[in-house]
């Protein structure tokens, strides 16, 4: 909707991972330098965590955008939340085997003889976990098994773990010894640092074909680090909430008055909010003590704040709205010629 505003060639702050938008921070290039390293070796698992948001998928995606596509063979595990048996199902399906009522015995030769043939064509087999952390023990050693499978001493899978920063605690239990021994590389990506911040949002709006329309001035750049934490997908959905905002009240130029404004609107949405009031609000009604006076004030003052959240909202609606209707009406006086061309 604010693309053509701004004219834009797409959204600049989407929340899909793209690789079009890596940005190379500090961090995320130090990351990428390990990857590298870890590919080359051609074998174990690599292991990547950071902050939910933090941009390891996209950091992922863009190592494989840099590799030979016609060597490269890649599968993506999303779920992890499941029992070892059927983590071997996901990984076969993720490869593209058959997988349905076949026994584990069954599964794993399937999958050595993939990787196998794949081997003799020259091919990378590289397996993405996402969300590792969430990988119960016996799942963690069905994929540790499968770095077994080789051919003429040379690894068959290599394995890409992604997970949140808990993951790393994980790791370091005793039942994770035999993984720990097989990992090549690790790093931990950490959020932006503030003129990491700006960087990141030139970089993004400068992919799109942004001339400076709408500008930024420093204070709006520390507003959005201070309120994000320098985490990219936070900085996403902020950005995109902002140009929204801009689009709708026809503005060129965001400062710390305009990005302070969005930010009080993304804190009474649901995603945004603290809940620790309300539960203890919960917690003492449960328990018989009522509710307290200064729970009361607290609730009172949420309600006042969702409310001016809404009477801020209803005009961008409306606008929309409008927005929406004026389109459809002009396509249908577009097509009034065509119909009467047609009924003669």
């Amino acid at each position: 909707m604010y693309e053509d505003y701004y004219r834009f060639s797409a959204k600049p702050f989407q929340l899909n991972p793209d690789p079009r938008f890596f940005f190379g921070s500090k961090g995320h290039k130090r990351a990428m330098a390990y990857l590298d390293y870890g590919l080359s070796l051609g074998e174990g698992f690599i292991v990547i965590t950071g902050e939910v948001g933090a941009g390891k998928t996209t950091l992922v995606r863009n190592l494989f955008r840099q590799l030979d596509a016609h060597n490269l063979i890649a599968a993506q595990l999303v779920s992890t939340q499941l029992d070892a048996e059927d983590t071997l199902r996901s990984v076969a399906a993720s490869f593209g085997l058959e997988h349905e009522g076949l026994t584990k015995s069954a599964l794993l030769k399937n999958l050595e003889d993939f990787l196998a043939a794949a081997a003799r064509q020259g091919k990378r087999a590289l397996l993405v976990v996402d969300e590792a952390q969430n990988l119960t023990q016996r799942a963690v050693e069905e994929l540790r098994m499968l770095s077994n499978f080789q051919n003429n001493e040379r690894s068959l899978i290599q394995t890409f773990l992604l997970g949140q920063p808990e993951f790393r605690g994980i790791l370091q239990s005793p039942d994770m010894q035999q993984l720990r021994q097989r990992v090549v590389a690790s790093y931990h990506l950490g959020p932006l640092d503030p003129e990491e911040t700006r960087g990141y949002i030139e970089h993004r709006l400068r992919t799109v074909g942004w001339q400076g329309k709408p500008s930024f001035d420093d204070a709006a750049f520390a507003a959005l680090h201070r309120f994000t934490g320098g985490i990219p997908r936070r900085l996403n959905t902020t950005c995109d909430r902002l140009l929204l905002f801009g689009y709708l009240e026809e503005k060129n130029h965001f400062g710390e008055a305009e990005v302070s404004e969005v930010i009080a609107d993304l804190k009474n949405e649901v995603a945004h909010q603290d809940f620790h009031g309300v539960a203890g609000i919960n917690h003492a009604s449960a328990t018989g003590n009522g509710i307290a006076g200064e729970d009361t004030a607290h609730l009172a003052h949420r309600i006042e704040q969702v409310e001016r959240s809404v009477n801020r909202i209803l005009p961008i609606v409306r606008k929309i709205l409008y927005t929406v209707s004026e389109r459809h009406a002009a396509a249908e006086d577009d097509s009034v010629p065509e119909r009467r061309a047609s009924e003669l």
